[in-house]
């Protein structure tokens, strides 16, 4: 079976993925993850897309972001991915391929799943045990988002706006976001929808979406489908 081309929308939020191949790190140190970085601001206008959030874990980054064309989404994960492999390689002495496979993204219906979204980022250096709290990782849009520093390059999405009337409110409240947290059904539909590229949101959404697409945007029911015509009998 053909597998299917990658979603990308313009003006939904989309959260994309890439790991490491094999899952190998992708990062070495603080000089790789600084580059990365750099190379996703520095694309992100010339390809039109708009950065709200991210994280860089050892093996993977994910990064939450809205498109302004259709093609800006591949236009910018992959001059990010290709610029990034040439330097990797040069830096480190080695060759050939480092990411697995294509990556991966999947449009959200905001405001059911935007905030989840950049909770579940913010979260995943945790989950993957790589700090004890997620305040305590360096390499994501966290510390930005909690007033704790600037990120050149990041633009705060409309549902982190409506969270408060001053930065302070906003900053509390997104905090206590992430101390709550996301129930293990949110987090598995947010991980399951961005590697497998299905649409997340409700049915309104996903129908209202499917108009954008000729590219199925949501997996398809088990069984055969119906018939279009009338059933005979062989008896």
């Amino acid at each position: 079976m053909a597998r299917l081309p990658r979603l990308a929308i313009a003006g939904q939020p989309h959260l994309a993925l890439q790991r490491g191949n094999n899952g190998q790190p992708v990062f070495i140190d603080a000089a790789d993850r600084e580059k990365l970085l750099t190379l996703a601001t520095e694309l992100a206008p010339r390809a039109g897309v708009q950065l709200h959030a991210y994280v860089l874990l050892d093996d993977e980054f994910q990064w939450l972001l809205t498109p302004t064309r259709d093609d800006s989404l591949p236009l910018w994960m992959q001059g990010v991915g290709r610029s990034y492999v040439r330097y990797f390689n040069d830096r480190h002495g080695r060759r050939g391929t480092l990411w697995e496979g294509r990556y991966r993204a999947t449009a959200l219906q905001p405001e059911r799943w935007l905030l989840k979204a950049m909770v579940a980022l913010d979260l995943a250096p945790v989950q993957a045990g790589l700090v004890g709290e997620a305040a305590a990782w360096r390499w994501g849009s966290l510390g930005h988002y909690l007033g704790r520093r600037q990120e050149r390059g990041l633009t705060p999405p409309l549902a982190y706006w409506a969270l408060g009337n001053t930065p302070f409110a906003r900053e509390a409240a997104y905090a206590d976001l992430v101390r709550e947290g996301l129930s293990t059904s949110e987090a598995a539909q947010l991980r399951d929808s961005g590697w497998r590229g299905w649409v997340l949101g409700d049915e309104a959404f996903v129908a209202r979406l499917q108009q954008q697409s000729p590219r199925r945007l949501h997996k398809a029911r088990a069984g055969r489908p119906p018939s279009s015509g009338r059933q005979t009998s062989a008896d």
